[in-house]
């Protein structure tokens, strides 16, 4: 098992996050610091770093950028440092994530707490949908739910209902299940993957429900 100061190859990278068992745990573990580092350098000047939320905003995009990482091994085509591609995605995602939300020019000490813990730009004027908005939403969330109740096991819809759609830590919903990050983190992969082929059966796509949500 390599240690997490090992330099790996670019072949290696990808044999080790393909391998089950402890080496791609191992892998994932040292991949996750290396993303975590590379967004904390490529977001300065994005949001405020310095903000107690920064490091959760760190954690959750990471957490994106390995399952997209894990789902795009494929396409590693080896041009670059595996990390430089990694590195790329996730930072990638973290602005596409920033612009989403309108948080590329509000530093993170400007956002304000809903009730339920949401954190919600404070300079949105209206956050009300329209009718036809509610009804389509409605109808969304009503196809999705279908899917996850049908597509996915118990331990995939604990794991999706817990990081994705509740917003817990991955390490609490890890230790609910009695599991590790890394064994949720390949549930939240599978989940993903069943629900994005029934989607495509269905002729949607996840970034067509996505879009229907995100606040543009």
């Amino acid at each position: 098992m390599m240690s997490a100061n090992h330099t790996r190859t670019n072949d290696e990278w990808v044999e080790d996050l393909r391998e089950p068992g402890p080496r791609r745990e191992t892998a994932l573990d040292d991949l996750r610091q290396v993303l975590a580092n590379g967004l904390r350098r490529g977001l300065v000047g994005q949001v405020d770093t310095a903000a107690p939320e920064f490091d959760a905003l760190v954690d959750d995009f990471v957490q994106e950028a390995l399952l997209k990482v894990l789902d795009n091994l494929d396409s590693f085509a080896g041009r670059s440092l595996f990390t430089t591609w990694a590195n790329k995605i996730a930072l990638n995602l973290g602005l596409t994530e920033l612009r989403r939300k309108r948080w590329r020019d509000s530093s993170l000490d400007q956002l304000t707490q809903t009730d339920d813990g949401d954190f919600t730009p404070s300079f949105v004027a209206d956050l009300s949908p329209r009718p036809e908005e509610l009804a389509e939403r409605r109808e969304l969330l009503a196809y999705v739910a279908r899917l996850i109740g049908e597509e996915l096991t118990e331990k995939q819809r604990t794991a999706l209902v817990g990081v994705v759609i509740q917003g817990k830590p991955l390490s609490e919903v890890a230790y609910r299940m009695g599991s590790n990050q890394n064994a949720v983190y390949k549930l939240l992969f599978d989940a993903r993957q069943r629900l994005r082929r029934r989607m495509a059966d269905d002729g949607l796509t996840p970034e067509d429900i996505i879009a229907t949500f995100a606040a543009l």
